[in-house]
């Protein structure tokens, strides 16, 4: 039987093997779980309603699920470090998948990956539809050249991110100006931006900075999607739920940095706004005042914030530019203390999720260990005290004896000093009754 168990059907004697595409027409996904991982069974249903609902549109893809700690070769093959990992095998390469743990993500990832690395658009009707359909729009215009193999390749790489399409220059709207062809061209945030090998370097680094729109709301899947691009984060995190005029105020400055100084910052930040600080404190392992701003970078773990308040545009921008040149405060960080700080934040969050998962599974992890070990230290120290209280008990014995020794030997020394001096006393007083004239005479 495979190690693989369907996520259709829950009889435990049906399996799906998770098998790699052949030549682009079958596949396979799979969710690599752990018993005793509380997020995996928070997914549980929601993989279901994946797998139904792409049997159910007739996806090639097969879905299928795994106990990791059951099979660790298997997991480690596939370089799985945590629990639930969802990955998807297309031909000899296997997608990470990173994004929201929602039905309707997982399944658009699904589809996305499994279909062809770069769609055409052979009209103009189909051209608007994308437009309406995706806030990031990448299209390679032109005919073969080395510029498509490389957009090709690159495609084939980067899909697990976003769609990559492809037009002839007769479906370019008439507001779309390129300065030649072959061109690869991204729409957002309603423009559009050309790529240029000179200034913007490689094709896949730019696509990876470009597939973001400028501003958006982050999470913790978007935050950490955000660091492989390479940039610093610049964040207003605010409370959605109880809005203030401080908060808003916040999220204006950063959209309109956004969009006004994007020739001067979008090559090395990324703007949006973040829903609470849970997330960002845990990231920090420290605390982040509501509403406030934050730029994080992602590659080291530092982060940067303002001095003081900031209340404009030019402030904002101010320190957005000290932390570009260098010269804003630098805190957190990959050293030494922050990674032994890191671990034990870690160690207590894993502690707490377990407990909170299944604490009965939780005290039989951490507390049989320790009560096993409180036993034996006990046990230690009480063997220490009884032999403490033996020697005390036998020093004690010893220093009566030799107590009572000392005060016999005082005893009988009088006695005998005592003897002859009675008999001399004895032997003048017989003396004088014997001899009473000698003692007139005298």
């Amino acid at each position: 039987m495979s190690p693989f168990s369907t996520a259709l059907d829950p009889r435990p004697d049906t399996s799906v093997q998770l098998i790699p595409y052949g030549s682009g027409s079958g596949g396979g996904k799979g969710e690599f779980y752990a018993p005793w991982c509380g997020y995996c069974k928070k997914l549980e249903p929601v993989w279901y309603d994946v797998g139904a609902e792409l049997k159910s549109s007739g996806s090639p893809v097969r879905v299928g699920k795994m106990d990791g700690t059951a099979y660790s070769g298997m997991s480690s093959e596939f370089g799985v470090r945590g629990y639930p990992t969802i990955k998807l095998l297309k031909g000899d390469l296997a997608y990470n998948y990173k994004g929201p743990r929602t039905k309707d993500d997982i399944v658009e990832f699904a589809n996305r990956v499994a279909g062809p690395a770069v769609r055409a658009l052979p009209s103009k009707q189909m051209f608007d539809h994308m437009m309406k359909r995706h806030d990031v729009l990448f299209v390679y215009f032109g005919g073969e050249s080395p510029l498509k193999e490389k957009y090709i390749d690159m495609a084939a790489e980067l899909i697990v991110y976003t769609y990559f399409f492809s037009a002839s220059e007769d479906v370019l709207p008439e507001s779309v100006t390129l300065p030649e062809l072959p061109s690869v061209v991204v729409f957002k945030d309603g423009a559009y931006f050309t790529y240029d090998e000179y200034v913007d370097g490689g094709l896949s680094s730019w696509v990876n900075k470009e597939r973001f729109q400028s501003y958006l709301q982050i999470d913790g899947f978007t935050l950490y999607e955000l660091g492989e691009t390479g940039k610093l984060v610049a964040i207003a995190v605010i409370d959605e739920k109880d809005p203030t005029e401080e908060s808003g105020r916040l999220k204006t400055l950063i959209q309109r940095v956004a969009k006004e100084y994007r020739e001067h910052f979008n090559r090395d930040f990324q703007f949006g706004h973040m829903d609470g600080n849970d997330y960002i404190n845990s990231l920090i392992m420290g605390e982040v005042s509501v509403p406030s701003i934050i730029i994080l970078n992602t590659s080291n773990e530092q982060y940067f914030l303002p001095s003081e308040p900031v209340e404009t545009l030019e402030q904002l921008v101010h320190f957005i530019n000290s932390v570009l040149d260098g010269s804003a405060q630098a805190q957190g960080g990959d050293g030494m203390f922050q990674r032994v700080k890191r671990v034990a934040f870690d160690a207590k969050s894993t502690i707490m999720s377990v407990f909170r998962s299944s604490p009965v599974l939780g005290c039989f992890l951490f507390g049989l260990p320790l009560g096993v070990i409180s036993l034996m230290c006990y046990g230690i120290c009480t063997a220490e005290s009884d032999d403490g209280q033996e020697d005390m008990e036998l020093m004690k014995r010893d220093d009566e004896e030799e107590e009572d020794d000392e005060e016999d030997e005082p005893r009988q020394a009088p006695g005998e000093l005592e003897g002859p001096e009675e008999d001399g006393e004895n032997e003048e007083e017989e003396e004088q009754e014997k001899n009473p004239d000698d003692k007139k005479a005298d």
